[in-house]
């Protein structure tokens, strides 16, 4: 059964961006554009002499930071997950 698909319009940083999106994929959409908005107006009450192209610059890069951060460990994670899993297959074969 093909998923039903909704246009909706998504504010982020006091402009509208129009999107067709799956309906389960709606609330992961408006929770990004609320915590991009939340962050923008945090840096544009910090930084009140800047316009909000560079809020929203300075957003982009907090969240892409954290994005290669959560990259980093994930590449970790799968390494030492790979590691285990050739010890327990070792292990495995040892019993046998």
């Amino acid at each position: 059964m093909e998923e039903e698909t909704l246009s909706i319009k998504i504010n982020v940083a006091d402009r509208y961006y129009p999107f067709k999106i799956t309906t389960s994929g709606e609330e992961s959409l408006r929770a990004a554009a609320r915590r991009i908005n939340e962050v923008v107006a945090q840096y544009r009450q910090r930084y009140s002499d800047r316009d909000m192209y560079d809020a929203l610059a300075m957003a982009a890069l907090q969240f892409v930071v954290k994005l290669i951060g959560y990259e980093a460990t994930q590449g970790r994670m799968i390494n030492e997950v790979a590691v285990l899993d050739e010890e327990l297959e070792e292990y495995l074969q040892a019993i046998e």
